[in-house]
């Protein structure tokens, strides 16, 4: 009865009070000797014990690598609502290596006395149906509302959730597992649990053959796979101490608990420093080596088996099982509680079958392989803001870059950095801010950096400093056949210049290295207007920011108007200058374009306007844009954009100044070719025929795309990003890079004939 399940092997310490430093380090040395996990008994009701949880929490603090667990946590002495808050907000703060192991509770008496309801057999295990319920539930922040569970028991007994809100997703899915002993117990275990936790000296070889037998036809009956439930086992030291003379013995009969009763988990029972090292040097190895030997003769496989929420989650068309093994932990697919954190983007929601989550650049390889072997749509996210949507799809395969974040200063001279592309832009202004400088990065800093530096980057300081594309020094990449590369003006510089505005049609990139500018305080404004003469209005500002000084950067914001009240318009503008005579000399002008309702302006550090917001975005629907860049506001092309806005068919209307130093870039030097235009001019919508027909006058008047701001990137409107010089190389280049055209959903450019 061999379940294969991979080797852990760990430790049960006692939380004793009387030295807890001593307790602390038993746990610190089963990390350094190797083991896999360390659990904490839980005594709530005893007075010479520590607190299991807030033990496990200053362990998670003092190692870095092996997983924790409560040995078993007493289900009726917390809250599962609090305790599913907590095990999920450690699990994030520990990197995901939190285990949540759950009893019904024991010693009625003292726990009665600390004010726990007295339950019955039979209402014990109903009440842990209910926490685990809930404890999921709260992980599952994916599910719509918040969640309620009616205690079906004894009023005041059970549990009653009448609309708690979910969350926080923990880092990882976190396995639940039970002590059970009792008949209602092992049902459940094989009904709802990951994992059966007893200890050897309670059940003995005939409780262990009974309980897995029960637990196996309960699974069954459920519709479950018995190999998804882990089966655990406390063991306690061999009579007379650990030596090497037992230690041979010791782990031939913990091998044959694993080969003849499914046992994949030991956890030694011992506060000895001694005897934990002993384990994990002398038995673990053999235990390890006898069941591989084993379970090859038997031809046993060995492999973590999915939970049936999981498989009954899944999306067609995806070889889950082939997902490679230094993926498979950190990947989420439809049925992790994980799965509504990395599901959407921004903007938009997305039911993609599989986010893959690579760490560094080798993995960033392994899983473009891995997802050139699926026949399903492949997305790229750094950040997961992008208006366009392609960070995410439905039942495809999404490569998401967060976790390669670094940012670190190359050459202080030369204000040289290297970010990685996963890292946000609020992220890379609060690193720059210590030396002073900082890189334009449009407005927002929940931006992933690889997405807006592979696109152009209009941000708060572009007419002054230009577009983020113009400070890049050096890309590093995955091309679709795994290769990894650096390129820049010296090394590869045709594909360099088609990263600078094409970048996500190239291969991906990992990092970037920057020159940035030298950037103090800076001035921030927001002027509210009446801009019910829209027309007018949008002239006048247009005409006031091309007269401007080029450290002043505007941009606007529009809505529909309301039923009897003013159109209104948002300037958010920054001037490049700590100095507040300097700041109001320049937006004297534009206070005086229209009525002006409400102001505030102050002198603040650039990353306090580019802060970075919440990582984990939740997007709903399917917003639509379109967008264009124009030269200038003309009366023609102001009206037509008034007429836009009073359509009601936008909801959201901007217009970014740009100009000023991207102009000072020739057209070929880069992929991003429009730099004569001096504004980018955007509507979103909710949807795609309506918009399309109330932008149509204002598509007379735009002279191409910025690609980050169109959803629409059909062949007609690539041409419209793209001039067809610049479209031609990149085809070429493409041809080259990806001949195969394996980054398609991400932005197709098309190939040459030939291709």
């Amino acid at each position: 009865m061999d379940y294969g399940q991979p080797l852990r092997f760990g430790t049960s310490i006692t939380p004793s009070a009387a030295d807890p430093a001593a307790t602390v380090d038993l746990a610190v040395l089963a990390e350094e000797v190797g083991l896999d996990l360390v659990t904490v008994q839980d005594h709530p009701y005893q007075p010479r014990f520590l607190d299991a949880w807030t033990l496990l929490s200053w362990i998670a603090g003092r190692t870095g690598r092996i997983h924790l667990a409560g040995n078993v946590l007493n289900a009726p002495m917390r809250p599962p609502t609090v305790l599913a808050k907590a095990a999920a907000s450690l699990d994030l703060l520990s990197d995901g290596r939190v285990d949540l192991a759950l009893g019904a509770g024991h010693f009625w008496d003292a726990m009665e006395a600390m004010g726990a309801p007295r339950l019955t057999p039979r209402e014990s295990v109903d009440a842990l149906v209910e926490s685990i319920e809930i404890i999921r539930g709260m992980w599952a922040v994916g599910e719509s509302g918040p969640l309620r569970v009616n205690g079906m028991h004894r009023e005041g007994l059970m549990h009653r959730i009448t609309g708690a809100q979910r969350g926080p997703a923990p880092a990882h899915e976190i396995p639940v597992w039970l002590g059970a002993l009792g008949p209602r117990m092992l049902r459940l275990v094989g009904t709802t649990a990951d994992g059966w936790l007893p200890s050897l000296s309670r059940v003995g070889t005939e409780g262990l053959r009974g309980g897995n037998s029960r637990i196996d036809d309960a699974a069954r009956s459920a519709g479950r796979d018995p190999r998804e439930i882990r089966r655990l086992l406390n063991v306690e030291v061999p009579e007379g101490g650990p030596s090497a003379g037992l230690a041979g013995p010791f782990a031939d009969r913990l091998a044959e608990l694993t080969v003849n009763h499914g046992v994949s988990t030991f956890l030694l029972a011992t506060d000895d420093h001694g005897a934990t090292r002993w384990f994990a040097t002398e038995v673990v190895p053999r235990v390890t080596e006898t069941v591989a030997a084993a379970r090859a003769d038997r031809g046993t496989p060995v492999r973590d088996v999915p939970s049936s929420r999981k498989l009954a989650a899944r999306r067609e068309g995806i070889d889950y099982d082939a997902v490679p093994a230094v993926l498979a932990e950190s990947a989420v697919e439809p049925g992790d509680p994980r799965y509504g954190s990395v599901r959407s983007t921004y903007l938009r929601g997305g039911r993609p079958g599989l986010v893959l989550r690579p760490r560094d650049p080798d993995e960033v390889a392994t899983a473009l392989a891995y997802a050139r072997t699926q026949p399903v749509p492949l997305g790229l996210r750094s950040g997961g803001h992008g208006i366009s949507g392609r960070s995410t799809n439905d039942g495809g395969i999404v490569i998401d870059l967060a976790a390669l974040r670094d940012i670190e200063v190359l050459d202080e001279r030369q204000r040289l950095v290297r970010v990685g592309a996963g890292a946000r832009w609020g992220e890379v202004a609060a690193a720059l801010r210590p030396h002073g400088w900082a890189l334009s990065s449009g407005d927002y800093g929940g931006v992933g950096v690889g997405g807006l530096a592979t696109a152009g980057g209009i941000g708060f300081l572009v007419r002054e400093h230009g577009l983020t594309i113009d400070h890049l020094r050096a890309a590093e990449l995955v091309l679709a056949d795994g290769a990894r590369v650096r390129v820049d003006a010296e090394h590869d510089p045709d594909l360099f210049w088609a990263v600078r505005g094409a970048g996500s049609a190239m291969g991906i990139v990992t990092a970037m290295e920057f020159q940035a500018d030298e950037v103090g305080d800076v001035g921030f404004a927001q002027l509210v207007f009446d801009a019910s003469d829209t027309a007018g209005f949008l002239q006048r500002w247009g005409a006031a920011v091309e007269a401007a000084p080029r450290d002043l950067t505007s941009f606007l914001i529009m809505g529909p108007p309301r039923a009897g009240q003013p159109v209104i318009a948002q300037l958010m503008t920054m001037v490049n200058s700590d100095d507040p005579d300097t700041v109001l000399d320049r937006l004297q002008p534009l206070a005086g374009i229209a009525p002006l309702l409400d102001q505030a302006a102050q002198i603040v550090p650039y990353p306090a306007v580019v802060n970075a917001g919440p990582a984990q975005h939740a997007g709903v629907g399917d917003p639509v844009t379109r967008s264009g860049l124009v030269r200038h506001l003309t009366p023609e092309f102001a009206e037509a954009a008034a007429t836009l806005v009073r359509s009601g068919q936008t909801y959201y209307f901007q217009i970014r100044a740009a100009g000023g130093a991207v102009a000072d870039v020739p057209p070929e030097a880069t992929a991003y070719a429009h730099r004569d235009a001096n504004f980018n001019v955007v509507a979103m919508g909710a949807s795609r025929r309506r918009l399309d027909a109330a932008w149509a006058p204002v598509q007379e008047h735009v002279e191409g795309i910025y690609l980050s701001f169109e959803s629409d990137l059909g062949p007609e409107r690539v041409g419209e990003v793209f001039p067809p010089a610049t479209l031609e190389r990149l085809r070429a280049i493409k041809a080259r890079v990806d001949p195969e055209n394996v980054f398609r959903d991400n932005l197709d450019l098309g190939l040459p004939p030939a291709h």
